[in-house]
């Protein structure tokens, strides 16, 4: 059960607005926060959707909060702590930026937002580094014990330098799926497989290995009649020297999310669909490798798998210190750099250096970049 005021800690419960209460919310949102009540007395103020039958049936299954229609009105009437944010990625800047202006923390979900412009824009609205309030991405692959087990692993230099990596959301949508409205356009839906789809296991990518420095790319639509890719590729070069291939789809019927990092050491292999568990990892060793440092390698200890939940524990754990959360700020921002990165290598057929989209960049207000064939309104694209 969510905490009341009259059962909070004596800090007070945390403030919970859900703002979105399609699918999203009540799938992976209201479930984390019930599993997360009893470590974090929590409070669901509100529910918030354009659709008031929505947002109603949503507060009585939460069994709490009031509905509303207006996010504006919601915010001055219940001032909450924390907006979660489940509606398209057009909406996610001015509604980050007003609840940031309210004083409440934000978790958005992915695609943060339409572009690096957006994002900056809403960065700029975050608190002080100490305090916030701040506003992170859902980016939930990245966490949980197999990804952390990892990440100290290759931090550690225990497997050695990274050498050769494969980056791998081959998915499969059908046509039915594009006849919604909708989806496969720039406005609304912010992008193709590289953005929409793909995005959660490059951030995972960036998180394990550090930044990148440049990228070429390819892009193009094979079956779809959309605005956006139905598929792309990279090569990726990473400040370490590592060498990656990317590559994002929604034309493989075979689906599979895929990392593999081949080290001096040891191959760390990741293979799942939409989340994973410590089973989904597995790490080969090179011939010489010690057996008692391979069973140290192997032990990853209890079971977290990524979720929403394991992602939200740290965010409150994060708020209650009043420190900025992961996946905010400049380590939320990578994975949308990269992305656009992808986007203006492919369009241009440039090699992309990290850090050269800036404000005047035509990819910085805009992941097409106003490129002919594929920029709304525009032809020529190669199919």
């Amino acid at each position: 059960m969510f905490a009341t005021p009259s059962q909070a800690s004596p800090s007070g419960p945390i403030r919970v607005a859900v703002v979105g209460t399609g699918a999203i919310a009540r799938v992976s949102h209201l479930p984390a926060l019930r599993a997360l009540s009893a470590e974090y007395p929590l409070e669901i103020v509100a529910g918030v959707d354009v659709d008031a039958a929505s947002a109603e049936s949503f507060c009585a299954e939460a069994a709490s909060g009031r509905p509303y229609t207006d996010m504006e009105t919601m915010l001055t009437r219940e001032r909450p702590d924390l907006v979660t944010l489940g509606t398209p990625p057009r909406f996610h800047r001015d509604q980050t930026i007003a609840a940031l202006r309210a004083g409440a923390w934000v978790w958005c979900e992915k695609p943060p937002c339409p572009s690096l412009e957006d994002f900056d824009a809403i960065e700029a609205a975050e608190g002080a580094d100490t305090g916030g309030p701040f506003a992170a991405i859902v980016f939930q692959h990245r966490f949980g014990s197999g990804s952390d087990h990892v990440r100290a692993l290759l931090a550690q230099g225990a497997l050695g330098r990274p050498l050769v990596v494969h980056c791998q959301t081959t998915w499969y949508r059908d046509a039915a799926y594009y006849a919604v409205p909708w989806r496969g356009r720039w406005e609304t839906e912010g992008g193709g497989p590289a953005m929409g789809h793909g995005i959660h296991q490059t951030d995972l990518l960036l998180d394990l290995l550090g930044p990148w420095t440049e990228i070429r790319a390819m892009a193009g639509r094979l079956v779809h009649a959309i605005e956006t890719e139905d598929v792309s590729t990279a090569l990726v070069r990473f400040e370490n020297g590592a060498l990656a291939t990317v590559v994002n789809s929604v034309l493989s019927p075979d689906e599979v999310s895929r990392i593999r990092i081949d080290c001096e050491r040891a191959t760390v292999e990741l293979t799942h669909l939409y989340g994973h568990r410590n089973a989904d990892w597995r790490i080969t060793p090179a011939p010489g490798v010690a057996p008692e440092e391979t069973a140290r390698w192997q032990d990853f200890g209890a079971d977290v798998p990524s979720s929403h939940e394991a992602q939200l524990r740290g965010l409150l754990a994060d708020f209650r210190a009043g420190r900025r959360p992961r996946s905010s700020g400049a380590d939320g921002r990578t994975s949308l750099e990269l992305v656009a990165a992808l986007y203006k290598a492919a369009f241009t057929g440039a090699t992309v250096r990290a850090g050269e989209i800036g404000p005047g960049d035509p990819y910085y207000s805009a992941l097409h970049g106003n490129a002919p064939g594929w920029a709304p309104g525009t032809a020529g694209a190669e199919a």
